[in-house]
């Protein structure tokens, strides 16, 4: 296990997970981990090679007829959930909008980072976008 410091922050590294905590009383008990198992060293080659990509995600891909990493990074994370709410009936949770962001990211060729990263952009731009950030069923 490795431990690096950035200013109050520890992250420590064990194989197939990153753990970052704040060394405060009340955020010791609140480690993230981001699983890493999917840890490589160059760039993925396909859907399934993308952090925060499962199972799940890798059969929306087939249901939005996304199959390479350059149709995936062509498309905007929106327009890709509003697509799926609409081909499945449903609306799907806004924290997909997130995934489909980091995967985007990823695609581009940014580094990968936890879903969640994304969720503060994601609610901004929903505001921004108002109900047209809303899908159509």
């Amino acid at each position: 296990m490795r431990e690096d410091r950035i200013g109050d922050t520890y992250t420590s590294r064990m194989p197939g997970r990153i753990t970052a905590t704040k060394k405060t009383a009340a955020a010791a008990s609140k480690a993230t981990t981001i699983k890493t198992s999917k840890s490589r060293k160059s760039p993925p080659q396909s859907l399934a090679d993308l952090e925060n990509i499962g199972p799940a995600m890798l059969k929306d891909f087939v249901v939005l007829g996304i199959s390479t990493l350059p149709q995936l990074a062509r498309r905007e994370a929106f327009e890709l959930w509003r697509d799926l709410c609409k081909r499945t009936g449903q609306r799907h949770d806004p924290c997909v909008i997130d995934v489909f962001m980091s995967a985007i990211s990823q695609a581009r060729g940014d580094a990968p980072c936890p879903w969640w990263d994304f969720t503060p952009k994601r609610k901004a731009m929903q505001a921004k976008l108002g109900a047209r950030a809303e899908p159509r069923l």
